[in-house]
């Protein structure tokens, strides 16, 4: 599954910041939290309406973004 179909972006939810399938929770949230030394396994179990390729999808598109960024540079 490509991260597109995962990754939401919605002018009116969250100041149009980039959502996880329409939920309250960022891109950023999850990074966050993985910067801070959560598990994917963890990040599940504190917000249960998550699943591991959700994290996943994060991922792919932080990697994606930045691949961009670099590529414009």
């Amino acid at each position: 599954m490509h991260y597109s179909e995962i990754i939401t972006i919605e002018p009116n939810k969250r100041f149009g910041q980039p959502c996880i399938r329409g939920l309250r929770i960022t891109v950023y949230d999850i990074l966050s939290w993985l910067a801070a030394g959560m598990s994917k396994d963890e990040i599940v179990k504190d917000y249960p309406e998550l699943t591991i390729n959700d994290i996943t999808a994060v991922l792919s598109y932080a990697a994606d973004k930045e691949h961009k960024v670099l590529k414009a540079s």
